[in-house]
């Protein structure tokens, strides 16, 4: 059986995208059968990130609807074989004809096929966080040392509480800076304390994801400082123990 990892944060701009792509790159590239599923309604970029934009022609609401398999819909990653897509419908409104108990049979069926699968959930607590969270098996808190996304992390981790243990949630700070930390007096052990969560991983700022994210290109074909910690992450979410890279 596989396993449904939910992506979520409180806001958007924290990297949620950027980790989804590439931590299932990286996960592919352990010999994982990966799928990443974009659950984020309105503004879908999962597929740009992995420049997959030519091939994702079918979406998750085909499959539920039972106009293609989930094979079919799946748009396969040409250089790192194990790695897939699954689209989301665009909904401008954030607003789609998807029910809860409909979502629970297509990560059903996602689990039977795949080792493992990451929802990038939608910023914010709406209709796409729910149905990326309501059958997964753990998730992953995405933010920033910023205070405001430390508090809506806060407040996405008071609603996950209710539904989730303290062992299937986890945090990932990104964006770290060595020097704004220093200036801040601020540690990786406030934001862990800020939002409660074991820490899964730390993601330091590189210039090279925007431009990766933006051409769609696999960051670790072109730097390998925030894809080395990526890749950490990927091997932590498998088993293994890996120390924290240095800022």
């Amino acid at each position: 059986m596989g396993k449904i990892i939910a992506v979520v944060s409180g806001k958007g701009g924290t990297g949620k995208t950027s980790f989804t792509a590439n931590v299932g790159l990286a996960l592919a590239a352990l010999g994982k059968n990966t799928l990443c599923l974009d659950c984020d309604i309105t503004l879908r970029n999962l597929d740009l990130a992995l420049g997959l934009t030519d091939k994702a022609l079918m979406d998750f609401s085909d499959v539920i609807a039972g106009r293609c398999s989930l094979s079919d819909a799946a748009a396969d990653h040409p250089k790192y074989p194990g790695l897939h897509l699954l689209t989301a419908p665009l909904s401008p409104g954030g607003q789609l004809d998807v029910t809860d108990e409909q979502m629970r049979q297509l990560l059903d069926q996602v689990r039977q096929e795949y080792d493992y699968c990451l929802i990038d959930a939608p910023a914010g607590l709406g209709q796409g966080f729910r149905l990326a969270t309501g059958c997964a098996d753990c998730v992953v808190v995405i933010t920033t040392t910023d205070a405001s996304a430390l508090r809506d992390a806060q407040h996405t981790v008071m609603l996950l509480d209710k539904r989730f243990t303290t062992e299937s949630l986890f945090l990932v700070v990104g964006r770290v800076q060595k020097k704004l930390l220093r200036a801040l007096h601020s540690t990786i052990d406030d934001a862990m304390d800020a939002a409660g969560l074991p820490l899964l991983g730390v993601v330091p700022e590189d210039g090279d994801v925007p431009y990766a994210l933006n051409r769609g290109i696999p960051l670790r074909d072109i730097n390998y400082y925030a894809a080395r910690a990526y890749e950490n992450i990927a091997r932590r979410i498998t088993g293994h123990q890996v120390p924290l890279m240095r800022i």
